[in-house]
């Protein structure tokens, strides 16, 4: 296990376990796509163009494009599917269309070391395909998510829109299943809370990533673990340990100078 939580206005590290190692995340890499082509869409690189659903971009992963009778679709629309459902034939779209390389380059020139989109989505991973859709260290998602939430990441525009794509994301079965949020409608203030949460799954991993605003402060976070996915018993034990990291985090929000007590 690896994670990370900090203060949002301050950077000061609130939790800080194994935050610099590196793990498989699976599709959270998506951030650093969307952040790509909103720095394509605010440069007009990108305008209203509509990227059409192809043969090499099909994936029966997760999101919604492979139901839908629409074989074309804007690629504002195809990453707010992407922020939304984490959409595989939409992720490979968008990806094709902007690059590996730019998706690459821009991650470098934000100083992001240590997190990296690998490769494009995929039913199944032979020994020629990288093993994992993306790698990250905790300590760089949560300060990225740092970045985001303070219009730095490129600049206050393309950070808003990453961030409005983000708010959409439906999964809060991890550490935001302890926010107690509408899952499908959590973008204003519930509660004095404002969450944007970003999961990645897939065997033997479970990830987020993201930003909760709550009535004393906001801390962003994120938390990788990786386990022997033998049985649903041991997926059930990572689904609540994540979830008392989301508890944690939610009393944070509330009493600021409360002192997180370091996992085992």
């Amino acid at each position: 296990m690896s994670a990370s939580i900090i203060d949002t206005s301050t950077g000061r590290a609130l939790l800080a376990i194994d935050d610099r190692l590196v793990q498989p995340v699976a599709s959270l890499g998506r951030v650093l796509l969307l952040i790509e082509v909103a720095a394509q869409l605010e440069d007009g690189r990108l305008h209203g163009d509509r990227l059409q659903r192809m043969a090499r971009d099909t994936a029966t992963g997760a999101g919604l494009w492979q139901f839908l009778q629409e074989p074309t679709m804007q690629v504002s629309d195809l990453a707010t599917l992407v922020g939304a459902t984490a959409d595989a034939w939409a992720t490979n779209a968008l990806l094709t269309t902007v690059g590996m390389d730019a998706v690459r380059s821009r991650a470098e020139s934000l100083g992001i070391e240590r997190t990296a989109l690998i490769d494009r989505v995929r039913d199944r991973r032979g020994p020629d395909d990288a093993p994992d859709v993306s790698v990250a260290a905790a300590g760089e998602l949560s300060w990225l998510f740092r970045g985001l939430a303070l219009g730095e990441v490129v600049d206050e525009a393309v950070s808003n829109r990453v961030l409005g794509w983000l708010s959409l994301a439906a999964d809060l079965s991890l550490v935001a299943g302890s926010f107690g949020l509408d899952p499908l409608a959590h973008r204003a203030l519930d509660h004095g809370l404002q969450s944007v949460a970003v999961t990645g799954s897939g065997p033997g991993v479970r990830a987020e990533a993201g930003v909760l605003r709550g009535p004393a402060s906001s801390v962003c976070y994120a938390v990788t673990i990786r386990f022997e996915d033998d049985s649903l018993q041991r997926r059930l034990a990572v689904v609540d340990a994540l979830r008392t990291m989301g508890t944690e985090v939610l009393e944070v929000v509330h009493a600021p100078r409360r002192a997180l007590t370091p996992w085992a």
